[in-house]
């Protein structure tokens, strides 16, 4: 018997690490069901299927909207057409992502080198998402009119292909980064190039596997023990 699309095997006969796509709307209901439970920083890079976001939803869903035209063409409109994704992040509330904004806290954690890239603020809790992108330095807390405080909002952060993503955990916005949002290291978040060329030269491939665990590379736990 052939398994249904959801439950298709690989050539190991394990299930598919990519089932069919939850709807988003779905996920994110989920999530706000639960979002007592759930710390803003496990939001962040929710579109990685190799973050740590694989245990709370389905990152594919996301990941589509990301590479959607809803996504790239507004993106287009503010940063060109060489276009990297480097983060997302869910607010379960808008008025959340205000005070974030409202504590200086947006484009603080980018590293990014030139600093420039743009949001794309998408409505994902309405029936048909709507998006509205800006420019890194035109954000403020005005860039929410329009928007209901209480809905859910996605947040897309995007840098032209013309900068560098800076993956050393030094640099200045990493730093800051790892110190005020324990759970969140972007030095080793995967890009996806959605659109143009890379023309920076940019390491597009770290990160595209699960951590490793510290061991894995030596003697186990247990065999560290017996030495």
């Amino acid at each position: 018997m052939t398994p249904s699309a959801p439950d298709q095997l690989d050539l190991a006969g394990r299930v598919s690490l990519i089932p069919a796509r939850l709807p988003v709307r779905e996920a994110i209901a989920g999530i706000i069901a639960r979002k007592a439970t759930v710390r803003q920083e496990r939001l962040s890079g929710i579109h990685n299927p190799w973050g740590h976001c694989i245990g709370l939803t389905d990152p594919w869903c996301f990941l589509d909207l990301c590479e959607s035209d809803v996504v790239i063409d507004a993106a287009r409109e503010v940063i060109g057409p060489d276009i990297i994704l480097w983060d997302s992040e869910l607010f379960t509330q808008a008025g959340h992502y205000g005070e974030f904004l409202g504590q200086g806290r947006e484009g603080r954690y980018w590293p990014v080198t030139p600093l420039a890239g743009a949001l794309v603020l998408v409505t994902v809790g309405r029936e048909v998402p709507e998006a509205k992108a800006v420019s890194l330095e035109e954000i403020g807390p005005d860039v929410l009119a329009g928007f209901n405080a209480s809905e859910p909002l996605y947040v897309v952060r995007l840098m032209p292909a013309t900068s560098r993503f800076e993956r050393e955990p030094h640099h200045p916005a990493n730093r800051a980064c790892m110190e005020e949002m324990v759970l969140v290291n972007y030095s080793n978040r995967p890009l996806w190039l959605l659109s143009g060329t890379d023309r920076a030269n940019n390491d597009l491939v770290s990160g595209f596997a699960p951590a490793v665990p510290v061991w894995a590379a030596g003697a186990s736990p247990s065999e560290r023990e017996e030495e």
